[in-house]
């Protein structure tokens, strides 16, 4: 521990000399992928998911982290509340967040949050009847071994057909036995009214006909496709949580969902009811008449909380996912697709996606694992749940929810702008959004030369924490310090390049404030799946 300080407290000094030494400050987080699934259940998580997550009024924990970089002012997110798989919605010009635990908030900034409901009760103002007697919202699925209930990755939709906010929603007990729900209202706060289930998964032979799988397959074929040994075959088929709707080029309206399991699987919707339209089995393409077409994954690999958002301007549809385990420690992380079409084929950087039998960590554009960057008085760990979304002004916004590097798994929601480089892929601002705007003409080229705090976030999935290590931009094109190569700006915009260890990473300089409100310089980048950001002062 004690080199370690020491590294990093050459580093600090001398980026006050604005000198670069090699020594390295951290390196980015590489391990193999867990093997089984954190159940979303897990006890601990519960009892910390739905305590408000004010770190600010948090005792801080002895960390030789926190104050490494000498004269750099700190701070925590602070958004006051805790939403687990948050999506935000614009709505009259308020921003609107929904996430698990039957959870709502409103912020007027993305900054700070207020909440409109939290937690299980039947008092939740979000909600109006999801306990009401006769209703059965969590009879199938049941309830977790100590009776809690859950209701997992709320997500809402304004359908103009039926003049509602629908909410798509699931309730779970198990890593396979999940419902797929919806319920309308007629102002984004709610309450939110339950309407009826959509899909079922998790089912056995023994409970599979109080479902409404034989209404679309007959019971011959759903034993043999869908079953084995009488059991949930998980491997080839999803659990059907984290629902997320959105509507195409054309208007048409589908939702992806997935979680683990069988992978990532998508679902046209009717436009005029909300309601799933099953499809023609088709087995070439992997479309299946009950649960749609699996986009990507299998094989109960960690791959979860889909969500699709079109770009008009590149014109491809991005699929956006989180890896890992979705504790502190679990290497949870978030990746992106893109497809040509809202059906895929979803593919990442080098054109791959994940299949059954795969190793995934080699797959899809990793945008932010776990990672430490100057002015954050904790580390963040554990970034995905994402969902993502585009402002009134045409920003382009990515929220999730992050923990921290304090020996607990609170955790608050962030939002952070995305920006697509010259090639049409998605980089991330490198800290939360404070209402930068971007110079799209370019800044000038003496501001862009320098040191920067550099971090590679990798492709691996573990817990190591990826920190910042010292580079500098020279003014004759070259890169020296903790990696050695080239960078170029595109005059007169902001886009650039970095080049070193054979991997050309396209992205965008854009000045913003760190975490502490400190004006800042910055570079965010991707190249073969792996993203890196730059900071300077």
């Amino acid at each position: 521990m004690e080199e370690k300080t020491m590294k990093k407290r050459i580093c600090s000094v001398f980026l006050a000399m604005m000198m670069v030494l090699s020594a390295g400050c951290g390196q980015a987080a590489d391990s193999a992928a867990p093997e089984t699934e954190a159940p979303k259940e897990t006890a601990a998580l519960e009892a910390t998911e739905q305590t408000g997550g004010d770190l600010e009024n948090m005792a801080a924990t002895e960390n030789e982290d926190v104050d490494i970089f000498e004269g750099i002012e700190v701070a925590v997110n602070g958004a006051g509340v805790a939403v687990h798989d948050p999506s935000i919605k614009v709505y009259d010009g308020r921003y609107y967040i929904y996430g698990s635990h039957m959870t709502g908030a409103w912020s007027d900034d993305m900054q700070k949050w207020t909440y409109i409901g939290n937690g299980y009760s039947a008092s939740n103002p979000l909600f109006e009847n999801l306990f009401a007697e006769g209703l059965d919202v969590f009879e199938y699925a049941g309830t977790y071994e100590n009776g809690s209930h859950s209701v997992w990755a709320e997500d809402v939709i304004y359908n103009e057909a039926m003049g509602k906010y629908v909410m798509y929603f699931c309730t779970s007990s198990t890593y396979i036995k999940s419902k797929l729900c919806y319920a309308t209202a007629d102002a984004p706060e709610g309450p939110y009214v339950y309407q009826g289930t959509l899909l079922y998964s998790g089912f056995t032979a023994q409970d599979i006909d109080t479902t409404d799988v034989y209404e679309y397959v007959d019971e011959e074929t759903a034993a043999s496709t869908y079953l084995s040994g009488g059991q949930y075959n998980n491997k080839l088929w999803p659990n059907c949580i984290d629902p997320a709707p959105f509507y195409d080029a054309e208007g048409r309206l589908w939702m992806t969902y997935g979680s683990w399991s069988g992978g990532i699987f998508l679902l046209e919707l009717d436009p005029e009811t909300g309601l799933v339209i099953h499809p023609e089995a088709d087995l070439e393409n992997e479309v299946d008449p009950y649960f749609g077409k699996r986009l990507i994954g299998g094989g109960h690999n960690s791959i979860e909380g889909p969500y699709i958002q079109y770009d008009e301007k590149s014109g491809y549809y991005y699929l956006y996912v989180s890896y890992g385990g979705l504790e502190r420690t679990g290497g949870y992380q978030m990746r992106v697709f893109r497809s040509e079409t809202p059906d895929g084929e979803y593919v990442d950087m080098n054109g791959g996606y994940p299949s059954i039998g795969y190793d995934h960590s080699k797959y899809g554009l990793k945008l932010s694992g776990n990672y430490y960057l100057p002015s954050c008085k904790y580390a963040y760990m554990a970034t995905g749940g994402q969902s993502a979304f585009r402002d009134t002004d045409g920003k382009q916004y990515v929220c999730y929810h992050s923990r921290f590097d304090r020996g607990d798994e609170t955790h608050e929601p962030c939002v952070k702008q995305v920006f697509l480089n010259e090639e049409g892929w998605p980089v991330l601002a490198p800290y939360t959004t404070k209402g930068e705007t971007i110079a799209e003409e370019g800044y000038p080229a003496e501001e862009l030369t320098g040191t920067y705090f550099f971090i590679n976030q990798g492709k691996k999935i573990n817990d190591k924490i990826a920190e910042a290590e010292l580079i500098t931009l020279h003014e004759d094109g070259t890169v020296s310090g903790a990696i050695e190569g080239t960078w170029e700006a595109k005059e007169g915009t902001c886009y650039m390049t970095l080049a070193y260890d054979d991997v050309i990473y396209s992205g965008v300089f854009c000045r913003m404030q760190d975490e502490a409100g400190t004006e800042v310089l910055t570079f965010t980048a991707a190249g073969d799946n792996q993203s890196i950001w730059g900071v300077k002062y």
